[in-house]
């Protein structure tokens, strides 16, 4: 069967919650795959949530909905302080990136208790702000930036990730409505190291399959360490979910 939108691929999905070093509880999920341990594991940090962000934005829930099933990877999803989705609002109120470095920290800590492989971090929008602030100390495997606007992170912060010895790539769409490509390779020129990716004809927000599917054979190509197109059709059971 075709692969489509509202597409929910097998997983053992379970519900979590995280405490943060400031004593806030945030809710979130797991997404494990069914048929053996994950060959790696992401840790996801949405959208601004004064525009609507939360960890059901829908590139973070389709990666919770295929990526276990396609590419054996664990997908972990939460609602950064104040936020809400479906799944229920996180404690505390909007930082502005700053206190969401400590709910990142819940995330990435969380992770190592539970035995999973050391985490991508994968920001998307204001997401990126916040691992670019926050992420350069702790233990990840690597980094993917999906449509960074750079709104809230400086140039010595940016700069800070030129000598970090684990890999970092940015895509960015061509279409952007914040940091488009030529702004962005000026941007980014202080931390040459990040991998910048263009993607052509593409919006921020990721809208269209094609899009979704452009994003999410980037993000398991640079975990895996190699180009790879995932399946666009399952033999398997698959049900088919609201599509917000």
């Amino acid at each position: 069967m075709k692969i489509s939108a509202n597409s929910v691929l097998p997983a053992s999905r379970r519900d979590i919650e995280l405490r943060t070093s400031d004593g806030l509880t945030l809710v979130g999920e797991l997404a494990l795959p069914v048929d053996g341990p994950p060959r790696a594991c992401i840790v996801c940090v949405h959208p601004l949530p004064t525009h609507g962000g939360m960890m059901d934005s829908h590139v973070l829930r389709k990666m919770a909905w295929r990526l276990p099933a396609l590419a054996g990877i664990a997908v972990l999803r939460f609602n950064t302080r104040g936020t809400s989705s479906a799944r229920g609002t996180s404690e505390g109120t909007f930082d502005a990136s700053d206190g969401e470095g400590r709910d990142l920290t819940a995330a990435v800590e969380w992770v190592a208790s539970q035995g999973l492989p050391r985490p991508w971090v994968v920001g998307w929008s204001f997401g990126t702000d916040v691992v670019l602030r926050h992420a350069r100390a702790l233990d990840i495997a690597g980094v993917i930036l999906l449509s960074p606007p750079l709104r809230f992170t400086t140039e010595a912060e940016l700069a800070a990730w030129a000598d970090v010895d684990v890999p970092v790539v940015a895509l960015i769409p061509e279409r952007d409505d914040y940091l488009p490509p030529d702004p962005a390779r000026a941007r980014f020129s202080v931390a040459p190291n990040i991998e910048l990716v263009v993607v052509d004809d593409a919006p921020h927000l990721w809208v269209g399959e094609r899009n979704v599917q452009r994003v999410l054979d980037e993000i398991v190509g640079a975990v895996s360490g190699r180009a790879e197109s995932l399946p666009r059709e399952w033999d398997g059971p698959m049900e088919r979910w609201s599509d917000l």
